[in-house]
């Protein structure tokens, strides 16, 4: 199948951004820097915008797969590698059921219930997609509602233990640096797949040939994204060493 360059170039800049993201963070937590601005609202829209992106794409992806479940099963399985990792080499710093590990959960998911999927109108999976990550969108911190405003408070009973996480209900003593729980995020992916449904042959016949080193990290991204924190806190590592 042909590559649509305008994906291409947006996954690429959007993993570029997660590289400078990445990077300040272990300025920020790994190397001691002082940067106050990291802890603010500004830091926290940098990073929301770069995980959307990145999950929608998925999403939209997602509806073009040849083979979801086996690309998703190597995804998940990365993600399953890089929580291994961290917890015994990291423990400070672990990473449980990070992007990879949703992801890869989603592309198995559509994998099954893609022909369920596809008998429901685009625009009506998009919109009740969209509507159900606002709902679930601060779930993790025991409620439901919208733009910020609680509606519904659940009961502390469901957020029980690292099973749990997994879906969305963390217990208390929870921690992960990368912690993304298929509730909420599952819905936005779901976004994206039926944004494709809807948009997709249109987005696809653009002309647009894209930005060339865009587009070769947008077609690398897996890859970039396993290799890029180890050479950051390698090169940052030299770096404070030389001081």
């Amino acid at each position: 199948m042909q590559r649509c360059h305008l994906l291409d170039s947006l996954r690429g800049f959007t993993v570029l951004n997660m590289i400078a993201f990445h990077a300040v963070w272990d300025l920020v937590y790994i190397f001691g820097c002082n940067w106050n601005w990291y802890y603010g609202q500004g830091a926290y829209i940098w990073q929301q915008c770069i995980c959307w992106t990145f999950i929608l794409l998925s999403g939209f992806c997602s509806g073009i797969s040849r083979h979801p479940f086996k690309r998703g099963l190597l995804v998940f399985g990365v993600g399953a590698g890089i929580m291994l990792f961290t917890f015994l080499f990291m423990p400070e710093n672990q990473i449980l059921f990070g992007v990879l590990t949703l992801i890869g959960s989603c592309m198995m998911i559509i994998y099954f219930f893609r022909n369920a999927f596809r008998k429901i109108p685009a625009y009506i999976g998009l919109c009740c997609s969209f509507l159900l990550f606002g709902l679930t969108k601060h779930i993790n911190a025991h409620v439901l509602g919208f733009f910020g405003k609680s509606l519904i408070s659940l009961p502390k009973e469901l957020y029980r233990n690292d099973f749990t996480a997994y879906f969305g209900f963390p217990p208390e003593n929870f921690y992960s640096t990368d912690y993304f729980s298929l509730i909420p995020w599952a819905f936005l992916f779901f976004t994206g797949f039926f944004l494709y449904a809807l948009a997709g042959e249109k987005i696809f016949s653009c002309q647009w040939k894209g930005i060339p080193i865009f587009n070769f990290i947008g077609r690398h991204a897996l890859e970039i994204y396993i290799l890029h924190q180890p050479i950051i806190y390698g090169v940052l590592w030299i770096i404070f060493s030389m001081r």
